[in-house]
């Protein structure tokens, strides 16, 4: 196995997600990828998966699944309050456990403040602003704003997947987080036979993977495509809702020329339409490191995606931009006509693809950070105190660059150093214009 400063790691608990394999959304694809890889390093993993919903006496089973442990909880609940339920079923669990637990999200934060209790260590990724999401009400969002405020303090290690985040929980007082983007696979070939159920031949369609909601320029993009006339097809991923006004508007926009398959979980499927398609269209306005945007790099695609600080740090140099319908729509007839822009582009994806998001090195940053923390909590380490001393890793994390500045991020070890050396801040969350990830 990978030993880190002579040590073997401990049990990993990971909680957080619906479960694995992974068919639902990034933390699952995530965490079904990493749990695999942890057996093969030879590490102990436990996985918390959602089981039956609203069942009359809940109860949990076990099971392996390619050689990691999986607990299945059942809920009385249903629905949103069930992801809840599971939540704290699952931390009720892992308090008798051993190891440390990796969390992924915090929407349900305050039912960690049992693991801190019973001297749990926990790293969580801190995901993206999920409070400033549109489709939120007031409640759900002031839920949200206040798990966020309790894991930025109460979990030992925070991990950011962007640099943005990052910069987000620092300004609320918490400067210990290390950045680790989502890894993707580099897909260098997939079968043809995939792409006839759509009607579509390599190299003559867009594609665009997403929930399809304001904030994900879903509207903008149907509407530029259908303006710029490429003669190509756009292939939209995604749920569209009879009855949903949103979702109306873009039937209504739509040409022809534009599909709407719904969304589509076949790793094959995925893997040709990703590979054989013109370039891939993002229209995410806010947020982190999205894997949909990732995974398009794997693919080594032509990118056309809404010009923002988050988009740009992960898509990197050499790809088209657009911040209105008038640019998409320019973007997309260059990316249609212009064959040595979309060549160009390509080979940047790989590079970029290969920089920052192999699996190998996403994967083997979280095993170093999850290694170096200690299996217990120490008693005297209470809310907001880092727990690994200075030095203590001896492998770096993905390296990121600083947006703002356009200078290299500070690596794990200097965060670590500089939190010790600094007191912490602890002003109270208050909302910002802080954009959010979708």
């Amino acid at each position: 196995m990978t030993a880190l400063n002579d040590q073997s790691c401990p049990q990993i608990n990971i909680l957080g997600i619906r479960g694995i394999p992974g068919n639902h959304g990034g933390f699952e694809t995530f965490a079904t990828h990493f749990a695999t890889y942890l057996v093969a390093e030879n590490v102990p993993v436990t996985v918390y998966c959602q089981a039956e919903e609203g069942t009359s006496r809940p109860n949990r089973r076990s099971d392996d699944w390619k050689g990691v442990r999986r607990i299945h909880i059942q809920t009385r609940t249903r629905g949103a309050l069930a992801s809840v339920e599971f939540d704290l079923r699952s931390i009720l669990h892992v308090l008798s456990e051993p190891g440390v637990d990796l969390v992924l999200g915090y929407n349900t934060a305050v039912f960690c403040l049992l693991q801190r209790l019973f001297d749990r260590t926990v790293a969580m990724n801190m995901d993206g602003i999920e409070w400033k999401r549109q489709k939120w009400g007031k409640f759900a969002k002031a839920w949200f704003w206040l798990n966020e405020w309790i894991a930025a303090r109460i979990c030992h290690l925070p991990i950011a997947d962007h640099p943005e985040i990052a910069n987000h929980i620092a300004a609320r007082g918490c400067r210990r987080s290390i950045v680790i983007p989502y890894g993707s696979e580099r897909i260098l070939d997939a079968s043809l036979q995939h792409l006839k159920p759509f009607g579509v031949r390599p190299d003559e369609f867009f594609l665009t993977i997403c929930r399809i909601e304001p904030e994900n320029s879903i509207l903008e993009i149907v509407e530029a495509f259908a303006a710029a006339r490429t003669g190509m097809t756009l292939v939209v991923l995604g749920q569209l809702r009879v009855g949903n006004l949103y979702h109306e508007r873009i039937r209504k926009a739509a040409t022809d020329k534009i599909i709407f398959p719904g969304p589509i979980y076949d790793p094959d499927v995925l893997r040709a339409l990703r590979f054989h398609c013109r370039a891939y269209v993002h229209g995410h306005q806010v947020g982190g490191t999205n894997p949909s945007l990732v995974e398009a790099l794997g693919a080594g695609n032509a990118i056309v995606a809404r010009d923002n600080r988050f988009n740009r740090w992960v898509a990197g140099e050499g790809q088209l931009y657009f911040s209105g319908i008038d640019d998409c729509v320019a973007a997309l007839r260059a990316a249609a006509c212009d064959s040595q822009v979309i060549a160009s582009a390509r080979a940047a994806a790989k590079r970029r693809h290969a920089e920052d998001f192999t699996f190998d090195r996403v994967h083997s940053a979280y095993l170093t950070a999850l290694a170096a923390l200690p299996p217990a909590a120490r008693k005297d380490a209470g809310p907001g105190t880092e727990t690994m001393p200075a030095g203590h890793l001896t492998r770096q994390t993905v390296p990121v660059r600083d947006t703002v500045t356009g200078k290299a991020a500070r690596s794990p070890e200097q965060n670590r150093d500089r939190a010790l050396q600094q007191p912490r801040e602890s002003a109270p969350l208050a909302p910002a214009d802080i954009e959010r990830q979708s």
